[in-house]
């Protein structure tokens, strides 16, 4: 079945015939860091495990916002960031501030533990959504 394209993909894919630059989307991926420190220790396959839990889960939720729709057309073309928060407090907050101000994200809880692990964002323009991760420090 054919689907068709949202405007936003249309104006991407316009403003590309046209010369002009098609609009940059990234995914934001944050990860807790002390997971693969003492005493937790996890390993990279689990920590890489997490963030395509979240990753896949963000894109998932949100797949029929226009921009997901948009940064989907283009599998070459899909830029993700990871980034970091130190422990489980930080990524809490961090998803609080995002659901505050309106940021579509999924933050991955595993389970049966209930610990969250991961955060990741729909994809967004960098404008959008730089001056929450700034907040928490995660990238200058």
């Amino acid at each position: 079945m054919h689907r068709a394209a949202g405007p936003v993909f249309r104006s991407v894919r316009k403003m590309a015939a046209s010369g002009a630059e098609p609009q940059v989307l990234i995914q934001y991926v944050v990860l807790r860091k002390d997971l693969s420190q003492a005493p937790l220790s996890w390993p990279a396959g689990a920590l890489v495990a997490q963030a395509c839990h979240a990753a896949t889960a963000a894109l998932h939720v949100h797949r029929e916002h226009p921009h997901t729709v948009a940064y989907l057309q283009e599998l070459g073309r899909m830029r993700k960031v990871v980034l970091e928060a130190s422990d489980e407090t930080v990524l809490r907050e961090l998803a609080q501030t995002l659901q505050q101000g309106d940021i579509d994200h999924v933050l991955w809880l595993e389970q049966p533990e209930n610990v969250a692990t991961c955060l990741a964002l729909r994809p967004y323009p960098k404008e959008d959504v730089s001056q929450y991760l700034k907040k928490f420090r995660l990238f200058k």
